[in-house]
């Protein structure tokens, strides 16, 4: 494992709040709460996390449960995402660790178009889809498509994640006027 790729699972473990730009742009940007859970290593070929998040008005209803495996091919940092077959049944996992611990692949549903590459630059890792890639997964009998992105330094981590009309290419949740700034609130690094 790379000294890289392990320096930016250290920035992402944790739990997270962009309370500070939610309340200067309240008109923008939801307070939320994001959690991003390292998961055993025995899961997947890389470092993955549990990531949900929740509105911090509603905690006990959190959403968007999603796997994100960061691993290194060819000297190069990318980071694969995976939906849950249940994720009403994992709703809550990142406040319930003992939950997490029997995490299975069999639980995981790969979303191949859904691969970040992972660039390094002024100390900021920056992780985007390739152009024209188009993530999409089925969510209530329904595909959509989502927008992914992020970038990890010591002090935060930003959200670039926005959802995506299908027929226009419109954003309409998200990340749609900037990102997400989040602080970390939790380290949970020791955990990797």
């Amino acid at each position: 494992m790379g000294n890289q790729l392990l320096t930016l699972a250290q920035y992402m473990a944790g739990e997270f709040s962009n309370r500070e730009q939610a309340i200067a742009e309240p008109v923008w940007y939801v307070n939320l709460r994001l959690w991003q859970i390292p998961l055993p290593q025995s899961l997947l070929d890389g470092i993955a996390f549990f990531a949900e998040q929740a509105n911090i008005i509603n905690l006990d209803q959190p959403y968007r449960q999603r796997i994100i495996n960061l691993r290194e091919t060819d000297g190069n940092i990318q980071a694969d995402y995976y939906a849950l077959i249940e994720p009403s049944a994992w709703r809550g996992a990142a406040t319930r660790p003992e939950q997490l611990q029997q995490l299975s692949i069999n639980d995981l549903i790969p979303l191949p178009d859904c691969t970040l590459k992972v660039k390094y630059e002024q100390e900021t890792f920056k992780a985007e889809l390739p152009i024209n890639a188009k993530c999409c997964f089925t969510y209530q009998g329904e595909t959509r498509q989502v927008s992914l992105g992020f970038a990890a330094s010591k002090s935060e981590f930003l959200s670039y994640d926005k959802g995506i009309d299908m027929n226009t290419g419109a954003g309409i949740w998200g990340a749609i006027t900037g990102a997400y700034r989040f602080t970390k609130l939790r380290d949970l690094s020791s955990e990797l």
